[in-house]
């Protein structure tokens, strides 16, 4: 598959940026015909790994390698990045309407730092339309989590209200939900993040989702401070997870699109996503698992992040340049990394390195 994915992923790179991501997903898509071919398909990458195994919370999952979001917006095509081997899909960000999202041009490929740049703004296609894909769903090896953010147009002072829909409408069809608000491109979005608005927005979807498992993903850009404040009232509202990190403003190199607005993911962030997630690993004192997420592309870039305190880490812009095997060889990695430590499990290495 690197061979064939050697070829192809030049001739994808021609495209814009966010054609070639609508042709990734529509070829993604085809396989939900075919949920056998997809079982398949996940059997031979192996996808089920006892010493990768994890639990998040009440949240088991067969291997420690899950899907970020913002590469399936819509729901889509989860039947067929299951057959990869994922261990979690997480779709969207989910608002309550649907919404298009910023203008186009809205998502840049930076080759030479292996990075992205995005603005897509939350395009997608409405709480009420990813829900009956998901009702639809006949290839469920492992959990399918939700982002849900707000729509543009509500008022911050009434954000919560938004989360509170989204976890009212995706909680019952979903293994997890997640509440984002660290995107850069929702104006003020980010600022929900601070602790006394956190702590009563929190509050309001946590009771919206019920039993159901609540994550939050914050940014990298946060203060070490802020990072230790957003533990705090993520534990002290009865979260199961911290994300750690979503897209960065900062651009710690100079490109022809570097100056595009947005948010920069891949390689450049992968440096402080790690910083944050041994912060915030350190703050919780494992009261509260981490996700790891920002610049993952190979074991050992997973092996850092779970060392310095993740108990799961999430692709998207390593996925995007490394394409379909990216999963595979990320878990092969992982076991060679297992072993060459001694270690007997995933979750002995957890935090070893924090």
């Amino acid at each position: 598959m690197a061979s064939f994915w050697g070829l192809l992923r030049p001739l994808l790179f021609t495209l814009d940026a966010e054609a070639a991501h609508h042709a990734g997903i529509w070829a993604l898509s085809l396989i939900d015909a075919s949920p056998g071919l997809a079982s398949v398909m996940r059997n031979s990458v192996r996808a089920d790994r006892q010493a990768l195994a994890t639990t998040i919370g009440s949240l088991h999952l067969p291997n420690c390698v899950g899907l970020a979001a913002g590469l399936d917006k819509n729901a889509e095509a989860i039947t067929g990045l299951f057959s990869l081997g994922f261990a979690a899909v997480e779709i969207g960000t989910v608002t309550p309407r649907p919404q298009p999202g910023n203008p186009l041009p809205r998502l840049f490929r930076i080759p030479p730092e292996h990075a992205l740049i995005n603005r897509m703004g939350f395009n997608n296609d409405g709480a009420d339309a990813i829900a009956a894909r998901l009702r639809e769903l006949q290839f469920r090896p492992a959990a399918v989590g939700a982002n849900l953010g707000k729509n543009k147009d509500t008022p911050l002072d009434r954000a919560a209200d938004d989360y509170v829909i989204g976890a009212e409408k995706l909680g019952p069809l979903s293994d997890y939900l997640v509440v984002n608000l660290s995107s850069p491109n929702t104006p003020g979005l980010r600022t929900l993040q601070e602790p006394e608005v956190l702590e009563k927005l929190l509050t309001a979807t946590r009771r919206a989702a019920g039993a159901k498992p609540l994550w939050l993903k914050i940014a990298p850009d946060l203060t070490d401070e802020a990072v230790d404040a957003a533990v705090d009232v993520a534990m002290g509202c009865g979260l199961d997870a911290l994300v750690a990190t979503n897209t960065t403003l900062r651009r710690p190199f100079f490109h022809p699109v570097s100056g595009e607005a947005g948010g920069l993911s891949g390689k450049p962030v992968r440096q402080r996503s790690t910083e944050v997630v041994r912060r915030a690993f350190l703050r919780a004192k494992g009261r509260l698992p981490i996700v790891g997420v920002g610049g993952i592309f190979n074991g050992a870039d997973a092996w850092e992040k779970i060392c310095a305190g993740a108990s799961l880490v999430q692709l998207y812009t390593g996925f995007v340049y490394g394409g379909p095997g990216m999963v595979k060889q990320v878990l092969d990695e992982l076991e060679v990394r297992l072993q060459q430590s001694g270690l007997a499990k995933l979750a002995d290495a957890v935090g070893s390195n924090a």
